[in-house]
């Protein structure tokens, strides 16, 4: 974490949208997923990177969505370290997706060419998932 918090951090304020109907706009810091990716020399032409959290939650994107601009590992909330509520010790946040696609607590980052799945995509939710 010590070298996560040394990286340059970008700023976004955007839009949560939750499937239960509800969202809200908050103030995220954190490093930008495809810097961090570059960063550790993954494969930017894998399929997918997955995600596993601390609280068994697991999920996945493509990996156009990892190299998106405003997809961020989100490191603090309203300029405070990142409250356990909210992820800590880090969240993804996708401004294009919907808040299911959002996993709190990460605790294990994966590029691979093999379809991950995710917790609620395993369920039947869709898997691209949109806002």
């Amino acid at each position: 974490m010590e070298q996560l918090y040394g990286l340059p951090e970008q700023e976004l304020i955007i839009r949560h949208i939750c499937v239960e109907g509800w969202d809200y706009i908050g103030q995220w810091s954190g490093v930008n997923l495809r810097y961090f990716l570059e960063r550790i020399g993954a494969d930017l032409t894998a399929k997918y990177v997955s995600f596993k959290c601390a609280d068994d939650y697991y999920g996945s994107i493509d990996m156009a969505t990892a190299l998106h601009p405003q997809t961020q590992l989100s490191l603090r909330y309203a300029d405070e370290l990142l409250p356990p509520k909210y992820g800590y010790p880090m969240k993804l946040r996708i401004p294009t997706k919907l808040g299911f696609k959002n996993p709190k607590h990460i605790a294990a980052i994966f590029v691979t060419n093999e379809y991950p799945g995710g917790y609620w995509e395993d369920k039947g939710y869709n898997w691209f998932s949109g806002s």
